[in-house]
């Protein structure tokens, strides 16, 4: 009997509890004891966000307005800025076999992504050198802004100050462009932007500051422009722009103080613009020269002529010469053509065009074609069992009017 009274007293004690608890609720949002009670489902939560910001817009105009001027800003320069896709041959590896000596495994081709800045109307493109070194110039591909893709040509290039110029090979004359500024007038703390896709990220920008002038990648008398903007692989041959948006720097490298390290570090490397820009008119010059020596040609690209017939299968190249795997058999020479004053012979393998490789004879014929006449250009030829190098001037495909 007792221990049927401890218990009525218990029960008695939970439903007053739970009657006080739930008066005290009333009115409070929530799923609590009674709702249990009353096999009720919870619900969901309510979830009340402010209906202003912290800040308002015209608290902080300063801040507002360099925000909407970084946003301009890219806006402004993002078109004008490209991705350039190349594909270089890299040596397979060389293993030494007790009965056959020296063997090599087959060469791959393996993709690389730079950027690039437009610079004219006309879809003239500056980049690094390092970008399409080696490359298959048959395989180069420049994808602008919005997300078109084109051919590349490659006008020129200054190994030495790792600059490149390229030429989209398009008939448009409405790409949007950049200028260059005085890179002499840059100051330390400068603000500036670089464009460009790192990572294959197209449209990428990153903001910082000139951080120094006169830095040396290396003990070559060339200075770089130093910058805490961020630059990761991809950047290489994208513009650094000032804050009206015209290239000051060439994007060229990143700091790697741990070899292990390949991303960055808060130290990048541009080439100041007046370099890049002496570079390119260099190459304009001599596009120019060669057009007006060329007998009747008003146009620089296109019309490439060195009077070569090749085989049309390639020839496969040993990799103890240490260059590409590939090479075009030279088959026939025209008489008094550029390539029979050149010293080009019959019987030549041609394993370059330019320092660059190429996929097959008909990809050589092509890039050939492709060239601006009246341009020296290099050949690398393999002739009786010796390497070398050969200059020769382009001249005006005959069927080219």
């Amino acid at each position: 009997m007792e221990n049927l009274r401890r218990l009525l007293f218990a029960f008695s004690v939970f439903v007053l509890s739970a009657l006080l608890f739930s008066w005290w609720r009333q009115g409070k949002d929530g799923y609590g004891v009674m709702n249990l009670l009353k096999s009720e489902k919870p619900g969901p939560t309510t979830l009340t966000t402010p209906s202003k910001p912290k800040i308002g817009p015209n608290e902080l105009p300063l801040l507002a307005q360099m925000n909407d001027e970084f946003a301009k800003l890219s806006a402004a320069v993002q078109p004008a800025v490209v991705s350039v896709t190349a594909k270089t041959v890299r040596r397979g590896p060389v293993s030494w076999h007790p009965l056959f000596g020296n063997i090599g495994q087959r060469a791959q081709i393996v993709p690389s992504l730079g950027s690039g800045g437009i610079i004219s109307k006309e879809g003239h493109v500056i980049t690094n050198y390092h970008v399409i070194e080696g490359a298959l110039l048959s395989e180069m591909e420049i994808a602008t802004n919005d997300n078109k893709k084109y051919p590349a040509l490659v006008l020129g290039f200054n190994k030495e100050r790792d600059i490149a110029l390229l030429k989209i090979d398009s008939p448009r004359a409405d790409f949007p462009a950049l200028t260059f500024a005085n890179s002499d007038e840059v100051r330390v703390g400068e603000i500036v932007m670089a464009v460009g896709n790192p990572f294959g990220l197209s449209g990428t920008v990153t903001k910082g500051i000139i951080s120094a002038r006169d830095r040396h990648l290396s003990d070559s008398q060339f200075d770089y422009l130093q910058t805490d903007t961020v630059i990761n692989p991809g950047n290489s041959g994208g513009p650094l722009v000032n804050i009206r948006g015209e290239i000051i720097g060439i994007n060229v490298a990143i700091y790697r103080g741990d070899a292990n390290i390949t991303s960055w570090q808060g130290v990048g490397l541009a080439i100041p613009s007046n370099e890049a820009k002496m570079v390119v008119e260099e190459i304009q010059k001599k596009i120019k020269e060669s057009a007006k020596q060329d007998k009747g040609v008003t146009t620089a690209t296109g019309k490439g002529y060195l009077g070569l017939e090749v085989s049309s299968e390639p020839v496969e190249i040993d990799p103890v010469w240490g260059t590409s795997r590939r090479g075009a058999l030279i088959t026939d020479i025209a008489p008094n053509s550029p390539a029979d004053e050149a010293g080009l012979r019959q019987g030549d393998v041609v394993t370059k065009f330019q320092g660059m490789a190429f996929r097959s004879p008909a990809d050589l014929l092509q890039i050939i074609r492709t060239q601006p006449p009246g341009n020296e250009v290099k050949l690398e030829v393999i002739r009786n069992n010796k390497m070398g190098d050969i200059i020769a001037r382009l001249g005006s495909r005959p069927d080219a009017g």
